[in-house]
């Protein structure tokens, strides 16, 4: 068989031959050579007609486990994920199984796009890195996977900060201060805090200047308090004397209001 292989692999002739042969296991046999060839395009063209022939079979299992791998080995993530899930959920007990989960939840980590456009891979890539989190806490990669899960939600998070700020430049600014008190709630370890509160105190001053009389007050209010937490947290703050101007103008302003 090894021999025939060989004359196979070197032959597009034969290959098309290969294809069109009723031999299964002659068939699955030149698929391996492929695959350990590292001619995965080959490798799959064979892979796609074995499916079937070997279901529920260690065939079977190997042949699905080399699908995904031939998709992840040529960058083809989102088919790759498709597949290292089905193997999960067809051989839950293969020795495979627990590389499979972890595979396809770095599969989803690799679809998730940049912070700018819309995240619904990335929710779903957090889903599989959670579930192989908890079903597989002792696997030697779930530092890893932790370390995956942290990248995708900082980019939720960079994604919120931007929209927050976006809000600010459009001069809605109520909506930006509702957004930025909402960031500090949902990551209250967010690395943006600082930048956060510099921009509240710009937001509520700004606020207080187009509200009217009745809310001025506690606008331009809130506006120094936003001031006062950025430098007691971080005295040493390059937003802090750009922000302390603001908040001395509305402390100008409060002065006024009777």
């Amino acid at each position: 068989m090894a021999c025939f292989v060989l004359i196979a692999l070197s032959s597009c002739g034969e290959f098309d031959r290969i294809l069109k042969s009723t031999d299964n296991e002659m068939k699955y046999e030149v698929a391996m050579d492929y695959y350990d060839r590292k001619d995965y395009n080959h490798a799959l063209q064979l892979f796609d007609l074995l499916g079937n022939a070997f279901r529920s079979t260690p065939k079977g299992e190997m042949i699905t486990y080399r699908t995904a791998m031939c998709y992840y080995l040529t960058n083809d993530f989102e088919i790759a994920a498709y597949y290292f899930n089905k193997f999960v959920t067809n051989y839950p007990f293969s020795s495979y199984a627990q590389t499979a989960a972890f595979m396809n939840a770095y599969c989803s980590y690799q679809i998730s796009p940049k912070s700018s456009l819309d995240q619904q891979n990335t929710y779903k890539a957090i889903t599989s890195i959670e579930t192989f989190i908890e079903n597989y806490p002792q696997s030697d990669s779930v530092a890893r996977a932790r370390k995956l899960l942290e990248d995708l939600n900082n980019k939720l998070e960079e994604k919120d900060y931007k929209i927050c700020v976006l809000f600010y430049r459009m001069e809605d600014y109520n909506a930006a201060i509702t957004c930025f008190e909402n960031m500090l709630k949902k990551y209250p370890t967010t690395q943006h805090r600082e930048e956060i509160l510099s921009n509240m105190a710009k937001a509520y001053y700004d606020y207080a200047e187009n509200s009217i009389p009745e809310k001025k007050k506690e606008r331009y209010e809130a506006c120094i308090e936003r001031y006062n937490t950025l430098r007691y947290l971080y005295p040493e703050s390059a937003t802090l004397k750009e922000t302390e101007a603001v908040a001395d103008k509305a402390r100008k302003k409060l002065e006024n209001i009777h």
